[in-house]
Parts: C-alpha cells; structure tokens; sequence
C-alpha cells in the first residue's frame, strides 16, 4: 500500500487537479495506494478570516463564503462533464449549506469556540475531496470521497487533536478491508468518540498521510507539493538552494521544526516508529526524483544537511546570582512555561549558571514574561534574580545534519561566516548529540545569514562578492571590463565570483541582488533610475547581501559620506579616492576604527601609487617588526615623466607641453607641478606609518616661478615658463655639474613630511627612473645598506582599476 498525499497548491486549480490526477493514475497502475488531500488552495485561510469576522460581527463574513462556494462550483463545472455535475452539485451544496448554518450561528452570538472554528475548517477538505473524487472516477479512476473523521480517532484539545493511535488503527484497517474502491481521504481533521470534528492542526495534511500509512503499514508515504522535494535552505531567500535527494528522519524532524515548510513535523513521528520512507516530491515537476527521508542519511560533500530558520521569534531571558548553584530553577521555568501552554523554541544557559534563556514565539513573549515573573516573583523581591527581560525582533538559524557528528570545524564556520559579515550571535545551543547548531540572530540579518551559510557550505567552494560600484567612469568601467575578462579564470582557480549588484553615476543608478550583466555600464546605467547616493545606499543595505562590497572608484566626495555608514553594515569599502584619508586625521582614524570594529575591510592600496603595492609593503614591513627610518617617493607619473625628460637638449616648458600632449597632465599642469596631489599622497603614508599627520604638516616646496603661478590661462602660463627658462636650465646644469639630475622627491623621516626638488647622484635609485613611472623607496633596519624600491606605473586607468580588482578578489579570498 502506498499513500499520496496532496497539498493544496497541489489541488489548487483545475489545471493542478489534472497534473494530480495523471499522478494518482500512475501510482494505481503500480499498486494499491491511498490518496489524501487538502482544501483547495487559500480555501483553509478563507474558512479562518470568515469564522473570524462572523465571531467579531463583521457581516464581511457572507462575502467570503460566497467566494468559497463560487470557488468549488466553478471547480465542478470545469472539472466535471454536464451530466456528471448534478449529484457532486447537490452534496457540495448540502454542505455548503451546513458551513452557512454555522457560520451564521456565530456571527448572531458573536462568539467562536474552538470546537465551532475546527467544525468550520474541516469544511474545505471535505469538499474537496468530493469533487476530487468525482473527477477521478469520471476519468475512469473508480473513488470513493473517505471523510477522515470516521476512522481517525482522536481526543481534544480542539485545533490541535491528540490521536488515538491504536483505535485509529482498528477502524482504519477496517474500512480499508471494506472498500472497493480508490479512497480520496480528507486530510487535517478527525472525529472524537463523541462524533465531534476536531482538526490535528495546520499542515495536519501530513499526519492524516502518515497516520494512514502506520495503521495500514505502507511501504512509502509520498508527500506531493510544489517544491521539488527538501532544500538546503528556503530558496525564497536563498536563490541558489537545491534539492537533498536523501534526508534522515532526524534530519528532517529538524529541519521542519526549524521552518521548512515542505513537511509537517508531527508528519515524521508514526512514519519513524515503524521506518515508512517519507518521499516528498512536486505535482508540477513529477519527473524529479525529489527527497526520500529514511532511516539513514545521504552522504554528501558537506556535513550540514539544510539551514533552516525561525524568521520571528522573542527571548525571553532570566539572570541573577540566585540562580547559580541552586537546584530546580530549570524545573521550575518549564514547568510554569508548560502549564501556561507555551511551547520553547530553544534554550541556552552560560556556563557560569548566572542566566538561562528561551526562545518562544512572539505572542508567547509577554505571557512567558509574566509566568517566569510570578515564578519567581519571592527571589525577584529578594533581589536573587532581576526581572524577565524580552528581546524581541529575533530570529533563530538552525544549521542541520547527521554528519556534523565529529565533524571538527562546523561551529567555527558558522561564527566566521556572520563574523566576516557583521552578523551578532545573540545566544547559541548546540545538543550532544551534534545534529543541530541553533543561534539567535537579529531578525534584520535573517537573509543575510541564511545566503552566508549557504554558501560556506554548500557553494562548493566558490565565494561570491556582491558589489556595488559608485562611478563608473574610466576606472570604474575598466575595472568592470577586467572582472568580465577573468571571470572564468576567478571561478576556476580562484574559487570568486564577483557580481555586480548595484552601480550609480552623477545621473543615474540601478540595483538588482540578482545581479546586473552588461558589457557597457554606461549604456546600462542610462536605462536606470535617477541616481540618489542616499537611496542607493538605503537599498544596498535592505538588500543585506553577504559579501558585500562599496567600490567607490571616483575622485570627488560623492559617496566619502557613507565609508562609515557601510562599515557599520560590514560592507567592505575599496576606494582608489584619496580623499577620505588625505583630510583631518581624526577622520582618517574613525574609518579604521570603524573597519577594526565591525570585523570589516576599509581598503586603499591604489591611493597612493595606484596598482603598486606600496600600502601593503607598508604595512608588511611594520607588522613583521621592521622599524621604518625614511620613506623616499616620487608619486606623481606627471612629475616624473617632466623631470625624466628635462635635459640639456629639452628645456623644461617643453616637457610640461610633450607630457600634456601625452595625456599625463591635468588639463591646467599647475595642478600637478604645485605638488598637492603627491602631498595627499605623502600625507597617507605617513599615517600608515603611524604619524597622526594633518595636511597643513606637509612641507611643499614651490618649484614654478611666481609669474608662472599667478597665470590666468594655460596659454599664459606656458609663456611664463619659457620667460622663466633661464631659471630651470640654472637648476638643471648645478645638478649635472655634481654629477646627478633634478627629481621632485617626497620624503618621511621621523615626524617630518616634506616634498623638494632635489640632485640625484647615480648612486640613489631615483637617477635612472624613466617614462611616467612612480617610485617608492624605503631605508629600514633590514633594508638599510640595500634599500627596498617599489617601481612602475603610478597612474592610468588599466593599472589603478587592476589595483582595485585585486583588493576586491583579496576579500574573496
């Protein structure tokens, strides 16, 4: 024998019944098998607004009960042929006819008993399982409707029935053995002795299937929905969840009471004392093989089966020195708990035994509250114990399966993947017998969590970085087109993937979570929203991706606002602006404090020399011990290409005009000769050093003539420098007459920052430097006869966007 069970997305429409049907087909031409089925889908919900409504004298009530009966008969007209529509129209109405009866009754006493609300929910299955099985026998399928209430014995409490098992045994067996044909069973309710109607609760579809199932001892319970089968997580928030295709009882008795909402928890229980196999399979996929819960549990790449959640729940949490060593305070919260009828999601006590907590439901919370104070209201008064204190807002993670027995490392992985994204752990619990890690989070990282599990799990291996671009103009489009380019290459051998998820320019923005794919931002921006740094950031923020990232690739002060705002998200920050840590330094410290704090990267290697590794040399040096005596750069490519090419045969004004026509120049070249720029780059690595430098610390010498300064155009100050050519040529010859040439060098030694003109002899690594190249050279206690010199190209779209790219693949790694 074999039960179907089907939901009532499943029974849902006309169309869902003919995909229902074909499966029962199937299953009959197998072997002998038993259906059991839902109300029609929303009906149940319907049943329990109108049994609301009439209770509260709401006449609102008689517009939903039109809908249902409209709802079945349309049912009946499309499914049934004319001459068969009669006799199925005629019970439906009788008992339509019945369910006003009630409903009316109530609204005119203004009173609901739970005894009435389950008489009014049993209504929906009843009547589809007339019309279900009509249609099957019209099509050839010989069935019979079987109302559950006469063989499914059970015993009040009303809304939640306990089963009689071994009398539901006895007149289940026994109406089986009498009938002769296919048996449509309602699913959810079941009868009392007294012949009342009472229901096993919502999702009590399930029991009714495996309550079956033990009594007639079927070789498999199917569970037909809409998914198919058990997923790793629910893929309404983690888009990337598949199917387990085996699952334990264990497992799965978890993972449905955690929230997966697939299977029924009290499903599993008769299913698990005689080792039925439970498959849950989707109506409309039929061909996928789905999940088989069984005794054992499947094998697989990873030890965590499925992470399942409690989206809201309450803490309630007790703490005092009363409690400490003294026996009975557990006893004593349960028992109170128990018998003000609250169930406990989770329990977790500190070691120290100075406070225990409980997770219940939401509308559990202030009557939990209350119990736990008039328990304990002597040792409260005596100052033993403080007041009950409730959390609220919180959800609850549950990390499932089997082989996380004596498996090393899965807690450690749990609390790694919220720590790297700024996920607070409000308490924790864990059984011995390794099953089921449980931690309490804020319910506003509820997505957040789930996707960052998921993925350190189940991803197999491949991490994804979610970002989100400010300014996609030269650098940030480059950098988009590097990320096109390595793509494969990133998810092959690096295991990353970065998505772009969000990008805004000075007029337009656009977001998906699911991720923008285009070969040219610009054109794709334009089809986007008017662009709003604010919203941008508010949305990136409600999207609450793991792994994000704010690449701001601009140079103006556009997004410097919101470093901190995303770092207080544990979103990281890679930037190639300079602004932020080139102003007051207090500023400079808060954003690293901030990134220290929330366990986040604040990234600025491309600040300084653009795709050159100076930062991180930097920062190696320091954090290995070395002690740094002088830092020596030339951080401008404009200023090196100049003073690389003043020679004897090319007079100074000549270079600026060759290294303009080249592109290196600033469109007015007084803003790259007055060495602010290598200042604020100056400025940063002094910082990193540990200097609490301001801008006004820096020493710039002036290097242009005053004439030259005070220029009102381009065209005039060109003049200017040939009037002034003397002057250079002077400065020129002094140097070559020591043997050296003329380089603009910006130095840190002890707590002074200067930047000068200076003669290189042959002997300094600054004498042969070429081209637009920048370079770095530091004089350490290790590097201190053979100094260490950082050289190569210093600006250009291509190698800052490289330098970017790279810091955002470090944090995939």
């Amino acid at each position: 024998m074999k039960i179907l069970k089907f939901g009532g997305t499943s029974v849902g429409s006309p169309a869902a019944i003919l995909q229902t049907e074909q499966i029962v087909r199937d299953a009959a031409a197998e072997g002998p098998c038993a259906i059991v089925v839902s109300a029609f889908s929303k009906v149940t919900n319907m049943l329990v607004s109108a049994g609301k409504r009439a209770a509260e004298g709401d006449a609102g009530w008689e517009e939903l009960f039109r809908q249902i009966e409209q709802r079945h008969t349309e049912a009946i007209t499309s499914l049934l042929q004319p001459r068969n529509q009669g006799r199925v129209m005629a019970a439906v109405k009788m008992m339509l006819n019945e369910l006003e009866d009630v409903l009316h009754g109530t609204f005119l006493v203004r009173e609901q008993t739970a005894r009435t609300a389950d008489m009014v929910l049993s209504f929906g299955e009843r009547l589809s399982s007339l019309v279900i099985a009509a249609r099957f026998s019209q099509e050839g399928i010989e069935a019979d409707a079987a109302d559950a209430r006469r063989f499914i014995r059970a015993t009040p409490p009303f809304g939640k029935a306990r089963v009689d098992f071994e009398a539901t045994g006895e007149l289940t067996r026994a109406h089986f053995a009498a009938a002769k044909n296919l048996q449509v069973v309602t699913g959810f309710i079941a009868g009392t002795a007294k012949g009342e109607t009472t229901t096993l609760g919502r999702g009590g579809s399930d029991y009714t299937a495996a309550i079956l199932g033990a009594a007639l001892k079927a070789s498999i319970i199917e569970i037909w929905t809409d998914v198919d089968g058990m997923l790793t997580a629910d893929p309404n928030i983690v888009k990337n969840a598949f199917t387990q295709p085996v699952v334990s009882y264990q497992e799965a008795m978890e993972l449905s009471h955690f929230g997966a909402k697939v299977i029924y928890p009290p499903t599993l229980q008769p299913a698990f004392s005689l080792n039925i196999p439970i498959r849950i399979a989707n109506t409309f996929n039929p061909s996928h093989p789905g999940t088989l819960i069984s005794e054992r549990s499947g094998s697989g790449p990873s030890p965590v089966k499925g992470i399942s959640s409690i989206a809201d729940i309450s803490l309630i949490n007790l703490q005092g020195t009363g409690i400490v060593g003294v026996a009975g305070v557990s006893a004593a919260l349960f028992g109170e708990l128990a018998r003000q009828g609250i169930s406990v999601i989770l329990i977790s006590q500190a070691s120290s035994e100075h406070s225990i907590c409980v997770a219940v439901s939401p509308e559990d919370a202030d009557a939990a509250a209350d119990a736990v104070s008039a328990a304990f209201a002597h040792d409260i008064s005596a100052g033993k114990f403080e007041r009950p204190s409730i959390v609220r807002n919180l959800s609850v993670v549950a990390i499932i399966g089997d082989n996380m027995k004596r498996t090393p490392g899965v807690a450690g992985r749990v609390f790694t993947a919220f720590g790297n994204n700024g996920i607070n752990v409000v308490a924790a619990a864990q059984g011995s017998s390794e099953l089921n890690i449980s931690v309490v989070i804020d319910r506003s990282n509820l997505s957040k969590a789930l996707n960052a599990l998921h993925e350190t799990f189940f991803a197999s291996d491949l991490k994804t970085i979610n970002l989100f671009l400010v300014g996609p103009g030269q650098i940030g489009s480059t950098l988009l087109k590097q990320i096109n380019r390595q793509r494969q290459y990133l998810a092959e051998s690096l295991n990353v993937e970065i998505r772009l998820c969000g990008a805004v320019n000075s007029k337009n923005m656009l977001l998906d979570a699911e991720g923008i794919v285009t070969d040219n931002i610009t054109d794709t921006l334009a089809a986007g929203e008017k662009a709003d740094m604010g919203q941008f950031m508010d949305r990136m923020q409600a999207m609450n991706l793991p792994n994000s990232v704010l690449a701001d690739c601009t140079a103006n002060t556009s997004a410097i606002p919101y470093y901190a705002r995303a770092l207080m998200a544990s979103i990281a920050v890679v930037t190639p602006n300079k602004t932020a840590n080139s102003g007051q330094f207090a500023d400079y410290a808060a954003l690293k404090q901030l990134a220290r704090a929330h366990n986040t990267k604040f990234l600025y290697e491309t600040n300084v020399g653009a795709g050159l590794p100076v930062i991180g040399t930097l920062q190696g040096l320091i954090n290995s011990g070395d002690r740094v005596l002088k830092i020596e750069a030339v951080l401008s490519g404009t200023v090196s290409y100049i003073f690389n090419n003043f020679s004897a045969t090319k007079r100074f004004a000549d270079a600026v005009r060759e290294a303009q026509a080249l592109g290196y120049t600033e469109p007015d070249p007084r803003d790259d000769l007055n060495g602010r720029d290598m200042g604020r780059k100056m400025l940063i690595l002094a910082r990193e050093t540990g200097l609490k430098t301001e801008p006004e610390d820096i020493e710039i010498e002036n290097i242009l003539p005053e004439s030259a300064l005070k220029a009102k155009t381009v065209a005039e100050f060109y003049e200017k420098l040939d009037e002034e050519n003397a002057w250079f040529e002077q400065k020129r010859q002094e140097a070559a007459a020591k043997g050296g040439v003329l380089r603009f060098i910006g130095s840190i030694e002890g707590n002074k920052v200067g930047i000068r003109l200076e003669t290189v002899d042959a002997n300094s690594p600054f004498y042969a430097m070429s081209g637009a190249d920048n370079m770095i050279v530091f004089t350490t206690d290790r590097y201190l006869e053979r100094k260490l010199v950082v050289k190569g190209p210093g600006a250009g779209a291509e190698v800052t966007s490289a330098g970017v790219f790279s810091e955002i693949i470090s944090l995939g790694r």
